[in-house]
């Protein structure tokens, strides 16, 4: 079958020597350098406990090896390893205290060797996973197996299934966000709470020991203020609060006294529900608010679950915005962080659904309960022809 390539997808695929994904992975806990891993790594595959030749030796990292966009473009046997290795050497001037090796999305399960050792491992294909790798030096071979089985339904799978079709579609497995490094000071900020509402932004690093300061960008100009305790309050004058007619986003950057510095940003915003006019209505910034919205996917013709840049979020946001939706219902996906920034700085609000797992079925989950059939003493047989003509007139 003919691939249908994006124009930016067309243009990586004929492009072998472009490395894809090449903006900072993490907006809103960003420090100045970090080492992409993105690009083509070499590939094999384990089936049934033996190497299987796939006529491919390589892959392009962050797409899945099902998309035209990694290179190979095809699925593996359920359970098969899929093994991914690249030989790396840190930037002269790179290391810091701490290397940290981060793949922000394999799916289901990955564990991560470096010459041979095992380092660590990682079960979730819709989450982050940070490791320490600080002991193996400066040049290392680094080697990560993912594996993943779509039989198993307590493992979340989305709109994956095996055979395509109608509302279900193709698999991925393995790599399918990006895979970084990134070195810091031996005491770093792991982690950024950030709780907003119209007025304030509370800020939150999650360890007491933290002291420093945070610069933030006001629409009157850069404002510090102390970080005590690991916590800082923002309170800006007169603050701009962000709708999707104003997408307005304070940046700011956090300087520890541990020498630590880290970007991101926040909106000033709240959402609720409030009785108006007699009746619950969903608010943004205190007044009623029509969420005009769309079913977002999040699936592409080429790299499937990851688009050939992250420039493609930008405008497909930007088009949806343009014909009038303010909303996007995130449908049984999570997407990398750079898709969420998007959304913040281009006035585009999101549903969030989780990942779901389980069995489905048409007939007893979707169809039967949209008629009214919702309980077991509904499903009995139509015994008399009132009841029969009940169940068409359902139907």
């Amino acid at each position: 079958m003919q691939t249908l390539f994006t124009d930016k997808g067309k243009e990586l695929y004929d492009d072998t020597d472009r490395i894809p994904w090449q903006e900072h992975p993490r907006p809103l806990l960003r420090r100045d350098d970090f080492l992409n891993l993105c690009g083509w790594w070499d590939f094999s595959v384990l089936e049934n406990g033996s190497v299987t030749d796939t006529g491919y030796d390589r892959i392009r990292v962050p797409f899945p090896p099902e998309s035209a966009l990694s290179g190979i473009g095809r699925h593996f046997s359920e359970g098969a390893s899929l093994i991914y290795e690249k030989k790396i050497t840190l930037p002269k001037g790179f290391r810091k205290d701490v290397v940290l090796l981060h793949i922000d999305g394999a799916d289901q399960h990955v564990t991560v060797y470096i010459n041979g050792n095992e380092a660590g491992s990682h079960d979730g294909g819709y989450s982050h996973f940070t490791l320490d790798i600080s002991e193996y030096g400066d040049s290392f071979t680094l080697r990560l197996v993912t594996s993943d089985d779509l039989r198993d339904t307590t493992e979340p799978y989305g709109k994956q299934r095996l055979k395509r079709g109608g509302m279900w579609y193709t698999p991925f497995s393995g790599i399918w966000q990006p895979v970084w490094i990134e070195s810091v000071p031996e005491k770093y900020v792991k982690t950024l709470r950030v709780e907003t509402d119209m007025e304030k932004a509370s800020i939150d690093t999650k360890d007491p020991s933290f002291c420093g300061t945070i610069e933030v960008i006001t629409p009157d100009g850069p404002k510090e203020y102390p970080l005590s305790s690991g916590k800082a309050v923002i309170c800006p004058d007169g603050p701009r609060l962000w709708s999707p007619d104003d997408p307005y986003l304070y940046h700011f950057t956090l300087r520890t006294d541990s020498g630590d510095t880290v970007h991101s940003y926040f909106a000033l915003r709240e959402i609720s529900i409030r009785v108006v006019s007699g009746m619950r209505r969903l608010v943004l910034n205190g007044r009623p608010y029509f969420f005009n919205g769309l079913l977002d996917q999040g699936y592409y013709s080429d790299g499937l679950c990851t688009p050939a840049s992250p420039s493609m979020y930008e405008r497909d946001i930007q088009t949806a915005r343009s014909l009038g939706f303010n909303t996007l219902r995130k449908h049984l996906k999570v997407e990398p962080d750079l898709f969420y920034s998007a959304c913040d700085r281009l006035g585009m609000i999101v549903f969030q659904d989780m990942v779901n797992n389980g069995r489905y079925s048409f007939l007893s989950d979707t169809l039967l309960p949209n008629i009214g059939f919702r309980e077991k003493k509904d499903f009995g047989p139509a015994s008399t022809p009132e009841e029969m003509s009940v169940f068409l007139q359902r139907m």
